[in-house]
């Protein structure tokens, strides 16, 4: 497999090519709109075009797909549907976990393989080789194991499990993760900002000096509380929930003082209350996580 088809030109996919064009491999690219393969430098480094799908599935049997969503990796395929038996494909474009073993299983009806991969990294990181990158997998373990050499190029792999959706599920799941840190980020900036003409406080110092340093500390708490969660002994040596409920309380009606809208904080708020009234009030804030199936 020193051959490799490399699907959708987007940000994400040149950095792909670009990374494997440098590490030796023979790379095809297609893209819907063709002039991206030259604009990105890709085909003046020496990869090859693909004028059709069925060309780059026929140019390569290591195939690559990263594209803007799970209707147009279909698409994209179907146009070269007969050339996919015997191929295995690697999908990296982001979708739900349902929508991954949908795809599976139509991928493997036509006698292609499937892995199914999320990316966590930003391309920079994947052009470079950046150590700090990482992509999840699940699928086929045997299809895996035979391609990881080849996958490892990107980043550190992280296999999931047999179940197409696990990639999609954990993927999804770090993301949230992200952006619960930037609507934090974006609801401590703009109460902090409310009083900048009294502070003098620019934004970037209030960032370097006084919630990095606060968030970096609390980040140090999250193994105790999965541990927590693993356990199912949500026992606090520190702030209970009965007591946070009240800290939370003070956030919204400040907030709508200075004139900054709750809504980030308000989902949380409602849980917190949630569980200090079904009588966790004791627990550690790792309890909420027992409150937050979907409510019938």
């Amino acid at each position: 497999m020193s051959k490799i088809t490399v699907f959708g030109l987007g940000a994400m996919g040149q950095a792909l090519a670009h990374r494997y064009l440098d590490v030796g491999y023979t790379t095809t690219v297609w893209n819907r709109t063709a002039s991206k393969a030259y604009s990105s430098g890709l085909i003046g480094k020496d990869a090859k075009l693909a004028l059709t799908v069925t060309e780059g599935l026929e140019a390569a049997d290591l195939i690559i797909l990263c594209l803007l969503d799970s209707a147009s990796f279909k698409d994209t395929l179907g146009q070269g549907i007969r050339a996919l038996a015997g191929k295995t494909i690697v999908n990296l474009t982001n979708g739900t976990p349902s929508q991954a073993r949908e795809l599976s299983e139509w991928v493997t009806s036509q006698g292609a393989e499937y892995i199914h991969g999320g990316i966590m990294a930003v391309p920079d990181m994947i052009a470079s080789g950046s150590p700090h990158s990482a992509l999840l997998y699940s699928g086929d373990a045997t299809v895996f194991e035979r391609i990881e050499t080849h996958l490892a190029h990107l980043g550190i792999t992280k296999f999931l499990g047999p179940d197409p959706g696990s990639a999609s599920l954990h993927d999804l799941a770090l993301l949230s993760g992200m952006y619960g840190i930037f609507s934090g980020f974006l609801h401590a900036t703009a109460l902090a900002r409310s009083a900048q003409s009294q502070t003098g406080m620019s934004t970037e110092s209030f960032v370097s000096q006084l919630l990095t340093p606060w968030l970096s500390a609390m980040t140090q708490y999250l193994s105790a509380l999965a541990k927590q969660i693993d356990s199912g002994d949500y026992t606090t040596k520190g702030s209970n929930i009965g007591m946070q409920v009240t800290a939370v309380e003070n956030i919204v009606t400040a907030s709508e003082d200075v004139g900054v809208t709750a809504a980030f904080i308000r989902p949380i708020h409602e849980l917190i209350k949630r569980a200090a009234q079904e009588g966790f009030g004791g627990a550690d804030v790792s309890a909420i996580v027992e409150f937050m199936g979907i409510e019938k």
